[in-house]
């Protein structure tokens, strides 16, 4: 056998092994995940985006939420931020009253709606709409580009911008004290996958974690938290970024909480919008 055949055989070897089925990716070989994990929607990947008709973006909260926060500035040219750069107390009360996204503290009583800060999710919208550079801050206002005039008439481009900067751009570990590795961001193209295919019915956010955890069990290397067990410790990690802070605020899944003053997940279940919105193939020779 020559240099060549060897080479040849090799490299046959290494396809085989990357096309092959890994049961902790549910069936889908390493290349698909190495597809999922760095081109989550394109060409070669299992997840394809959808477009949606109006109706359904009209499902989508966050969506909602900055297209609201954008109509306000449109309307009075700029905003003038607080001193601190927030969005002023009155602004604040307007958008929450829209019920686009409630807060559990805030509508169970256990503090008042003052500040921007005091509600994650318009702290979050306020964070996006500059993140997007649908909006930029000048001298302690913020002002519409002229992209974000043109982006904030499209819903489709919209939702792509504001799905792609939140899962590339923004700390998913900014509203937590969590550990700083990316448990949830990392391959959450994969959880969608999951909840595609599990999420008809009611499940523990405790069986997404441990499907997650088992397909990248890297991320729980190094961690110490000293109060609980590691896998517990990434598991309500996984699901506070991923269901809490991210999946709920884009519509795509409805959660059943329970608790007196911290409410927590006990049941997670995707919403007909979530496989409106994303086509997900079968594995390479799956059925």
């Amino acid at each position: 056998m020559d240099l060549e055949e060897l080479n040849q055989q090799l490299a046959k070897l290494m396809e085989e092994q990357n096309r092959r089925a890994v049961p902790e990716f549910e069936g889908y070989s390493p290349y698909e995940m190495n597809n999922i994990l760095h081109d989550t929607f394109g060409t070669n990947s299992p997840i394809q985006l959808q477009k949606l008709s109006s109706e359904g973006y009209d499902q989508i909260p966050m969506l909602q939420q900055v297209k609201y926060l954008g109509s306000i500035i449109d309307k009075s040219g700029s905003l003038k931020l607080t001193a601190k750069g927030f969005l002023p107390t009155k602004i604040v009360a307007e958008l929450y009253a829209q019920e686009f996204i409630k807060d559990d503290f805030i509508d169970d009583a256990h503090y008042k709606l003052y500040k921007e800060t005091d509600s994650n999710s318009i702290h979050l919208t306020r964070i996006l709409i500059e993140l997007t550079g649908i909006a930029k801050k000048r001298l302690g206002k913020l002002s519409l580009t002229k992209n974000g005039q043109k982006v904030l008439k499209d819903d489709f481009e919209l939702f792509k911008l504001l799905f792609d900067t939140f899962r590339n751009k923004f700390n998913w570990g900014y509203f937590d004290g969590y550990d700083e590795r990316p448990i949830g961001p990392l391959g959450f193209g994969f959880t969608l996958i999951l909840l595609s295919k599990y999420g008809e019915k009611p499940r523990s956010d405790i069986f997404y974690a441990e499907k997650y955890l088992k397909a990248f069990p890297a991320l729980l290397e190094g961690i110490n938290p000293g109060y609980t067990t590691v896998e517990d410790y990434a598991a309500s990690c996984y699901s506070i970024r991923t269901f809490d802070r991210f999946m709920d605020y884009f519509g795509l899944v409805a959660l059943e909480k329970e608790g007196a003053i911290i409410k927590r997940i006990v049941n997670v279940q995707k919403t007909p919008l979530l496989d409106k919105l994303f086509k997900i193939k079968a594995r390479e020779g799956g059925k």
